[in-house]
């Protein structure tokens, strides 16, 4: 019985970290589809928020009139003076960025859809064949916990494969591309979207304030991988500490059974897996500039916002203008430290 034990402990430990990541794919599925579907029933044209209230039979509350700050009103009066042909173009480019955000939903949930597909799949066809040798080569009687954990894995990865292939068949629109196929469309659509962009010819006050306007959704994406940086950090920080921690103690043992020395090794396998991979993508140091970047962009838009310095002086197109400039060579500055900490230890100080 004690020969089994490294086959138990593999196939126990691999089994349940797979279950995990299966089950997880399963549920991002899941709420990424239900997400997207809820985008498309608020942005199905013709319909209002307060429609579908009263097709319920409730009362749509009223909606507070937000104040109209003084450049929202001379954009606006821009906007009600703009030609036909002009107003036509805006409205296909907003189009053509819905249709964009779209294609990029799809393909995010047909990419999550065939990799989980795939992993749950060749689990499967791994954990029959494992099966088949192990009982062949030790016998039922020596592994039947690994048997009692392998089976229902096998069940749920064969029943994910086959329930992520109905899906799959059943869509429409969209989704019943490959994410090959949306690849392209993606390309296309981003092209389309450039052309009739550069046909409508803006003015550049107006590029100004559609820039100034980005600056929220810029911040959240820095703040957003800032987040996620550093949870990853966080992770690897706690693997380490706990793991150290762990392996000492089952290592301190005066006599240490089989299965112990097996958990031993796999906890300072991990330990130095957590360390090393903290080390090469210094998550860290990432999370720490990009939060930096983010912060100084925010200080640039509320002191544009409140009109102080260095924004107190000039016109609005002289402002928009010191704007745009300053928040470009933050952009620059940051570009430049991810350059800097992709590169190996000794190239690193030859980075400007």
């Amino acid at each position: 019985m004690e020969a089994a034990y490294p086959i138990l402990v593999a196939v126990g430990v691999g089994s349940l970290i797979t279950l995990v990541g299966v089950l997880g794919g399963v549920f991002l599925v899941i709420a990424l589809q239900r997400s997207t579907r809820s985008v498309q029933r608020e942005g199905e044209p013709g319909i209002l928020p307060g429609d579908a209230a009263v097709s319920r039979g409730q009362v749509p509350a009223p909606h507070p009139v937000p104040a109209v700050q003084p450049l929202r009103r001379e954009r606006l009066g821009m906007m009600e003076g703009t030609p036909p042909d002009t107003a036509g173009r805006v409205n296909r480019l907003l189009e053509h960025k819905k249709s964009i955000s779209e294609i990029r939903v799809a393909l995010r949930i047909r990419t999550a859809q065939t990799v989980i597909r795939w992993l749950s799949g060749t689990l499967a066809v791994v954990l029959l064949f494992t099966f088949i040798v192990a009982n062949v080569a030790v016998g039922w009687s020596a592994i039947v916990l690994a048997n009692k954990i392998a089976i229902p894995i096998f069940v749920l990865s064969a029943g994910t494969f086959w329930g992520i292939r109905f899906v799959e068949e059943n869509a429409e629109g969209h989704y019943e591309k490959k994410a090959r196929e949306l690849k392209i469309e993606l390309e296309a659509a981003e092209e389309l979207r450039l052309l009739d962009a550069a046909r409508l010819g803006l003015p550049v006050p107006d590029r100004q304030y559609s820039y100034k306007d980005s600056i929220p959704a810029e911040l959240d994406g820095l703040r957003k991988d800032g987040r996620k940086y550093r949870r990853k950090h966080n992770v690897a920080q706690a693997i380490i500490i706990l793991g150290s921690l762990g392996g000492t103690s089952v290592s301190a043992l005066a006599d240490t059974p089989a299965p112990l020395k097996y958990w031993a090794m796999g906890i300072t396998f991990a330990v130095a897996a957590a360390a090393g991979f903290a080390g090469y993508y210094k998550w860290r140091e990432r999370a720490f500039y990009l939060q930096q970047t983010a912060d100084d962009i925010e200080r640039h838009a509320t002191a544009f916002d409140l009109g102080i310095y260095p924004y107190d002086e000039g016109g609005e197109h002289l402002r928009l203008a010191k704007l745009a400039k300053e928040i470009e060579l933050l952009r620059v500055e940051q570009r430049k430290r991810e350059q800097q900490l992709d590169q190996p230890h000794e190239g690193s100080s030859e980075v400007v």
